[in-house]
């Protein structure tokens, strides 16, 4: 019997995401479901993305749309993402953004370009998934910065930059993947001077920033004038439009946009030449705006139907984040109760959350989990919750729970 070679190094120690491996084994429909960071599948323009493509095939540059194209992304919908940006008060020219699959892509070629094995990274702790993976695949060390219910502490930053020297520092500032917390405008202008004096590169990823339910919208750091030439932006489409059209960019700084684009020529050459397209043929037509409305005051139901409802679903001395926008709210159990062991006995009564330890660098804080509001109709939510309550209880007296 022959051997089976082994697996490259960089992959020992990369855990699949349990987002991921959750979304395999909800296939029943009876499961009601806040694990995954989903939009709502009732609320995509499916019309409008049917009319683009058709558009976009029907046309004289149909056969343009299907060949080969540049690296750097389609002309028009680079030229339409940029003045979207502009108008969010992060000036941007076309020039600036490089089309990718998906922002998580974005990422993976950030890390490329930037990561040698063992090179330090900067999370907050806790941060999302599938970025610890990005940086644990690249071979980096991560180090976590810690900071409050206001998000990230930048006297913590200014000291693990001090410390560890990291190359880079990955942040969610609104509305963070899992905890839903939005770093206010005084801590963004304190982390842009931390990068600034330090010259440390800044990930700014901001897939939620639109989907905004209360409160004044916030610059991204990437606005910040100490920090312009610092601070990769990465952005997607994925939370407003549609995630399997898998369109995202990064908006980068000069010197780093040539390194980005060799590293996405050896990924992938170029992100899908007819979805660019379509996407383009989209945003020349359709009132995007109007659209985020729409989308803002259906999550904004779903989120106030879950805030409501956690007093009477979590046990006394538990404590969750109330967000101002995004798709999650987080939720920290009292004493030793552990989400993980707890999971089990929620699936069993057809709901289901995402564990908060694998969203954790270092030490986790097991009594964690996230919850997710988007997906779900507000009656689904009210049903879910009620659900999660028993599923708690009868958890909370199992010995395996505490």
């Amino acid at each position: 019997m022959s051997r089976t070679p082994p697996l490259a190094a960089r992959l020992r120690g990369v855990a699949s995401s349990p987002v991921r491996d959750l979304l395999a084994l909800l296939e029943r429909p009876e499961v009601l479901s806040f694990a995954g960071g989903l939009p709502a599948p009732e609320l995509f323009d499916v019309d409008g993305v049917r009319g683009a493509y058709a558009r976009v095939l029907s046309g004289p540059g149909a056969r343009l749309a299907l060949q080969y194209a540049p690296t750097d992304g389609n002309p028009e919908l680079r030229a339409l993402i940029a003045d979207r940006l502009t108008g969010r008060g992060l000036p941007t020219d076309a020039g600036d953004l490089l089309v990718t699959t998906g922002s998580q892509q974005a990422l993976t070629l950030v890390a490329t370009a930037l990561l040698d094995p063992d090179a330090v990274v900067a999370v907050e702790e806790p941060t999302y998934l599938a970025a610890l993976q990005c940086f644990q695949l690249a071979g980096a060390r991560i180090v976590t910065v810690p900071g409050d219910e206001h998000g990230v502490d930048p006297d913590a930053l200014a000291d693990v930059v001090a410390r560890h020297r990291p190359v880079l520092f990955y942040t969610v500032p609104t509305f963070a993947n899992p905890t839903g917390r939005t770093l206010p405008a005084e801590r963004r202008a304190a982390v842009a001077q931390v990068a600034a004096e330090s010259g440390l590169w800044v990930v700014e990823d901001d897939p939620y920033g639109e989907l905004r339910y209360r409160g004044t919208p916030l610059a991204p750091l990437a606005a910040a004038p100490d920090a312009a030439d610092r601070v990769l932006y990465l952005g997607s489409f994925s939370k407003i439009g549609a995630p399997g059209l898998r369109l995202g960019w990064v908006r980068t700084p000069a010197a780093l946009r040539p390194a980005l684009v060799v590293a996405k020529q050896a990924a992938d050459l170029h992100t899908s030449t007819i979805d660019q397209a379509a996407a383009a043929a989209y945003l020349a037509v359709t009132d995007l705006d109007a659209h985020v409305r729409r989308l803002q005051d259906a999550y904004r139901e779903r989120r106030d139907t879950m805030i409501a409802a956690l007093p009477g679903t979590l046990p006394p001395g538990s404590r969750w984040t109330e967000p101002d926008g995004g798709m999650f709210t987080w939720v920290r159990l009292p004493g030793d109760l552990d989400a993980t062991e707890l999971l089990p006995t929620a699936l069993a009564h057809d709901v289901a959350f995402v564990p908060g330890a694998p969203f954790y660098a270092a030490t986790p804080d097991r009594s964690t989990f996230r919850l997710s509001f988007t997906t779900n109709t507000p009656d689904q939510i009210r049903e879910g919750m009620g659900r999660l309550a028993t599923a708690l209880a009868v958890g909370a007296e199992t010995p395996a729970a505490v």
